[in-house]
């Protein structure tokens, strides 16, 4: 009874879909600082994460020195394609290494060819997403920069990969758009693929 209780008073199902729905790619910030602790609430909503085998195969570097975040906001924008020139406006970025995962997990990815700690990583970065939601905070993925260079202003180890860079700061606009998404139809199949 006690763990059905302390279940049930958690957040009902309509809240946590109106927070999904809430969550959106934001790449308009205001000049505006983001608070320490709510920071750490998106960390340990991230850190709390489940992954494969309990591996935890991540480490979350956070960039809030305004020097620092320029020039690592630098290493996701490209002269050649229109793609990420409004990153320095994010008061901090959050960068998401890679880490190998235990022994288990990396056996079990041997076996069935699937390369868990990457999965692992998008399910931490969509918490850290969901919780800086819930904080009236604004973030993107970013999976484009310049790895090598990112890895090299931030002195990560060369072996490592960067999976992920994550700005997060107030939304400039707080109105939600609407998700341009295919229909429930189109991606759900029941019992079989067709």
């Amino acid at each position: 009874m006690r763990e059905e209780e302390s279940r049930s008073s958690v957040m009902n199902p309509e809240e946590f879909l109106g927070l999904v729905k809430q969550r959106q790619s934001v790449r308009n910030y205001a000049d505006r600082p983001v608070e320490k602790d709510k920071l750490e609430r998106c960390l340990e909503a991230a850190r709390l994460a489940p992954s494969a085998c309990n591996a935890q195969p991540w480490t979350f570097i956070v960039v809030d020195d305004s020097g620092m975040k320029n020039r690592l906001a630098d290493l996701t924008a490209d002269r050649w394609l229109p793609l990420n020139h409004w990153t320095k406006q994010a008061p901090v970025h959050v960068v998401i290494v890679v880490e190998p995962g235990n022994l288990t997990s990396r056996m079990g990815a041997k076996v069935k060819k699937r390369n868990f700690p990457w999965i692992d990583v998008g399910i931490a970065a969509e918490h850290f997403c969901l919780q800086a939601a819930a904080e009236g905070l604004g973030t993107c993925m970013l999976g484009w920069f310049k790895e090598d260079k990112v890895r090299a202003l931030l002195n990560v180890p060369e072996a490592k990969r960067i999976g992920l860079i994550i700005p997060v700061g107030y939304p400039r606009d707080e109105s939600i758009r609407p998700k341009k998404r295919k229909r429930i139809l189109d991606v759900v199949r029941w019992n079989r693929y067709s």
